[in-house]
């Protein structure tokens, strides 16, 4: 593209505001400014120069600080509603369902309206994470955008400026000096004790400390574009787990989310606090009854080995532990916590076969409420076979019977029970405090003989290959906070004009308090001109008030 030729015959980038080299204005809205705009030292940015092809467009739109903010928001207002209801990390451990049934079913017509727009899985779905990428790369081609541009202009400053430059700055003054022959040179040896770094051009001078603060929002920047690479690595495979396991007693069970782990639970101990410990816990036990004291899951972990045939059962033992609230199983980067427990979970049923009439029995059976076989011989020509298995009966529908969850805690059975006396067999539903005969009167009958239970331990499987990434991106935000924070970038420009008449000027993003204290003690040691702030101008005497 063209470029813009200065009166001081330096070409400069097309939307450049300020000359490169002079510090002219360039463009006739900087000129009818009475201060100049400093911001990216009135450099070129490639988003307000380039607008013609789609990378132009897509550039300047990431580049927009609206977009930025707009992003933000979108995000912040994403993460609010996935706080209405819980995510499906934090649904009940004890819901061994469809996630959809239960949103529906505990939450009604919004769970259902939750559930449809993913956002029970928020920070997992693809449009959340979409936000995320989006956000980060606004913040990376605006920090490019913008900090190439100052980056370029800062390390290239030059020491004389126009009359026009100096003009425009904030802090200005013009006038002769007492000692106009060493006023320069006095003024670069007040500056150095006030640990400025000068740099000197015949009669000019350029007085200049704290550029570093100037990259603070980038340093910000940095870090949240690295936190936010952090947040995004944790939907690939491998680099985040937060999984729940149910594992009952003598069950052994695949580790969710590590893949050739399995996890044996040998037995489950629940300690409770007694009467003795009454003195410290009598209150909390007298309003509950129980408080537990300690419950832990003693466990057997195994692992596959690599190149098994899927179906082969030879795992090999990894070692034996146990887990305790607070104090997990750890291997290979996971970690097993102990959650939750559920007592007394029916494991098996057993059940007599008998003549109603007589009572004569004709043989006992156990049904393993976990897998229950479908027929069981008693011998001498009677069985019992299951038509139908309901683990959590909650009633009929269309004379079927229908379950509520997966696990045994109202266990219903529709059977078949066929005798010598009866070959044609008799039908029956059986279930723990009901018993029906759809098919009339029955000559035999299950009789309840005995239950087995087992307790069960909630396990949280955990894993995460991010938490270093998201503290370094974390402590470089802070950085930069405080790099922004408690410093700033000043400036002066001393120069003798062709008139013989000295030149002061003053600059900095902020804190000009601090950079008119340290103009006064220049100008006092060697006999500048008088300045004003031209932005406000009456600040003189409202310093002296503050100082009565």
């Amino acid at each position: 593209m063209a470029k813009i030729l200065c009166e001081c015959g330096h070409e400069n980038p097309q939307g450049t505001v300020l000359c490169e080299n002079c510090g002219r204005p360039l463009t006739e809205e900087a000129k009818t400014k009475e201060i100049a705009d400093m911001r990216y030292e009135g450099t070129a940015r490639r988003s307000q120069t380039y607008n013609r092809t789609i990378i132009d467009k897509v550039w300047n739109f990431f580049s927009s600080v609206k977009v930025g903010v707009t992003l933000i928001v979108i995000i912040l207002v994403a993460a609010a509603l996935g706080t209405f209801l819980p995510q499906v990390l934090y649904v009940p451990a004890t819901v061994e369902t469809e996630i959809a049934k239960y949103y529906e079913e505990t939450y009604g017509i919004f769970g259902q309206i939750y559930y449809g727009l993913g956002l029970h899985e928020m920070y997992r779905s693809w449009w959340f994470q979409a936000l995320i990428g989006m956000l980060a790369i606004s913040l990376v081609v605006a920090s490019l955008d913008r900090g190439i541009p100052l980056f370029k202009s800062l390390k290239n400053q030059r020491v004389v400026r126009h009359e026009s430059f100096m003009k425009r700055q904030r802090l200005f003054g013009r006038g002769q000096s007492n000692q106009s022959e060493k006023a320069i040179d006095l003024a670069e040896e007040k500056l150095k004790t006030l640990r400025y770094k000068v740099k000197r051009d015949g009669n000019a001078l350029l007085a200049e400390k704290g550029r570093f603060s100037r990259w603070g929002p980038y340093v910000n920047h940095t870090g949240l574009i690295i936190f936010l690479f952090g947040v995004m690595l944790r939907i690939l495979p491998g680099f985040y787990v937060d999984e729940t396991l149910w594992i009952r007693e003598g069950e052994t069970r695949a580790i969710p989310g590590a893949p050739g782990y399995y996890l044996h639970s040998e037995e489950f101990t629940l300690e409770t606090y007694s009467t003795e410990d009454k003195e410290v816990y009598g209150e909390a036990l007298e309003r509950v009854g129980t408080v537990p004291k300690n419950f832990q899951t003693d466990v057997t972990l195994f692992k596959k080995p690599e190149g098994a045939i899927p179906g082969e059962d030879n795992l090999e033992k990894v070692k034996e532990d146990s887990i305790i609230v607070n104090d997990p199983l750890k291997f290979d980067g996971y970690a097993v916590y102990q959650m939750d427990y559920s007592l007394n979970e029916l494991k098996a049923m057993t059940f007599q076969l008998t003549n109603k009439e007589s009572g004569e029995s004709l043989g006992e059976f156990t049904i393993d409420l976990i897998n229950p076989e479908k027929v069981y011989d008693l011998g001498n020509g009677a069985q019992v076979r299951i038509l139908n298995y309901a683990p959590d009966f909650s009633g009929f529908k269309n004379g079927v019977p229908q379950t509520k969850t997966p696990l045994p805690n109202n266990p219903a059975f529709l059977v078949e029970m066929k005798t010598p006396d009866t070959p044609e067999g008799e039908s029956s539903f059986v279930a723990i405090r009901e018993t029906l005969e759809p098919l009339g009167e029955n000559q035999y009958k299950l009789s309840f003989q005995d239950v087995e239970t087992r307790d069960a331990s909630g396990l949280v499987i955990r894993k995460d290959k991010t938490l270093w990434i998201l503290g370094i991106g974390g402590l470089i935000f802070l950085l930069g906070v405080a790099q922004g924070s408690y410093w700033n970038h000043r400036r002066f420009w001393i120069q003798k004009a062709a008139d013989g008449t000295i030149l002061v000027a003053g600059h900095t993003n902020k804190n000009w308090f601090a950079l008119r204290k340290e103009l006064d003690a220049v100008t006092e040691y060697a006999k500048l001109p008088a300045y004003t702030d031209q932005q406000d101008p009456e600040f003189d005497e409202k310093d002296k008030d503050g100082e009565d």
